[in-house]
């Protein structure tokens, strides 16, 4: 990466007061996704005392008399009783990739500095939502874990994990996916917020686990606009992220072997989530973050409303 791209962002925090302004607008579209398609999605498997009737079933002693169907007891004497779909609130665990490539960026800000700004968005829809959130901060491991919970002392721990976030470590995505499949105890939507500049195969068998485990990952691929069009024109020095050392380069030389790269590496991974059936949101780090979010979750909600996903 150029060397003079590494650097601090003056919009360092978590979210800075432009962004959190044109968030406000997202509360509506996030509470229908919230409690419409999101947490009807991840009803609890058992019989429970809800508000979506399941069924009827015949009275069996030591039945509370508060769950029968009088209404059918009158028409046909029998007794029989109700039984309901019990919701539970959904668990989101959000994964912020915080390895030394995600440190780079061309803009005032770097590709983490954005991440952790998607990863404070979502926290604080579902958590005003009634929903939980949790936090995996990592690089070629889990670096810092806070599990799922609800509340405002849950938001400030994430906001303040993420605010106290800093790039280090070389990135390994797959591995880190693979460990954490058998580590979340309990079943949610898995966030990733990263650049998945890392062997393809290894993030796929990665999410395969995820998704095996009951889980539903929801990639969020966040790339510099540098890195999307190498648009270089003069001699550049690039410095490994990660240990890679540095060297002066012609980047004419280099561009068309570089973008053939991106490319295949972008459309290998797009391969591989639509075989999951996952979703894979591409985001520039240029794009207005309030629009990015917006349009996804309207998709979803759509989505939902249009009965295209099964539940």
């Amino acid at each position: 990466m150029p060397r003079d791209s590494h650097k601090t962002s003056p919009a360092a925090g978590v979210l800075d007061p432009k962004v959190l302004d044109r968030l406000a607008g997202l509360s509506l579209v996030a509470r229908q996704v919230v409690e419409g398609f999101m947490a009807g999605h991840h009803r609890s498997p058992h019989r429970g005392s809800s508000i979506e009737f399941a069924q009827h079933r015949p009275y069996v002693q030591g039945d509370e008399l508060r769950h029968v169907d009088w209404k059918v007891f009158a028409k046909s004497d029998r007794l029989v009783v109700k039984e309901f779909i019990e919701e539970t609130n959904l668990a989101c665990h959000l994964l912020l990739d915080a390895s030394e490539s995600m440190a780079f960026g061309s803009l005032a800000w770097t590709k983490l500095d954005y991440a952790r700004w998607c990863a404070a968005a979502l926290a604080h829809l579902l958590l005003a939502s009634r929903d939980m959130a949790g936090l995996v901060v990592f690089d070629d491991q889990a670096r810092r874990v806070l599990p799922p919970a609800g509340g405002a002392a849950q938001r400030k721990g994430i906001l303040d994990a993420l605010t106290e976030t800093k790039p280090s470590g070389p990135t390994a995505i797959g591995a880190v996916l693979q460990g954490t499949a058998g580590r979340l105890a309990r079943r949610g939507i898995v966030a990733i917020f990263s650049d998945f500049l890392d062997d393809v195969d290894s993030i796929t068998k990665g999410l395969r686990l995820l998704v095996h485990g009951g889980h539903e990952p929801i990639l969020f691929r966040i790339l510099d606009p540098l890195e999307v069009s190498f648009d270089l024109e003069r001699l550049v020095r690039l410095e490994g992220m990660e240990d890679t050392g540095s060297r002066k380069i012609d980047p004419n030389a280099l561009r068309a072997a570089y973008l053939e790269e991106l490319a295949e590496h972008r459309a290998e991974l797009a391969h591989q989530a639509r075989a999951l059936s996952i979703d894979l949101i591409e985001i520039e780090s240029a794009d207005p973050l309030d629009q990015v979010l917006s349009a996804y979750l309207a998709k979803r909600a759509g989505r939902a409303h249009g009965g295209k996903r099964s539940q």
